[in-house]
């Protein structure tokens, strides 16, 4: 069976698809983009702030559907610029314990909606 989680706690689709899609005990996590939830305003700064309000995103996501992060077993990064790899890893590895993170990926890109330098989707299971 096909749930769709929707929560104000993140930002809203700018498109035609939903923020996660919940199928039996998998939840399958749209990628998420530095935008306050609160403001719709994308989150300014250093890359550090703006993987933070990204994670923040995946956890509120995570949290609609009963979940955390804990139950993450795979993530894609889709960054920038590659020299941010470091940056972005630290603030990623605060929501994960090293001992049982998820699987992962990180790509750079040539391009972002609405020129983000981070986009992090996941999928997790109940």
């Amino acid at each position: 069976m096909k749930t769709i989680i929707k929560t104000d706690k993140a930002p809203l689709p700018i498109g035609p698809y939903n923020q996660a899609v919940l199928v039996n005990d998998t939840l399958y996590a749209s990628g998420q983009i530095a935008i306050n939830p609160k403001t719709n305003d994308l989150v300014k700064g250093d890359i550090a702030t703006e993987t933070k309000q990204v994670m923040e995103n995946l956890k509120a996501v995570l949290n609609a559907a009963d979940m955390t992060f804990d139950q993450v077993v795979k993530c894609s990064i889709f960054i920038s610029d590659m020299n941010d790899f470091s940056s972005i890893n630290t603030v990623y590895g605060d929501y994960f314990d090293d001992n049982t993170a998820p699987a992962r990926e990180t790509v750079q890109v040539a391009v972002l909606p609405k020129n983000v330098n981070v986009e992090i989707s996941l999928i997790a299971i109940r």
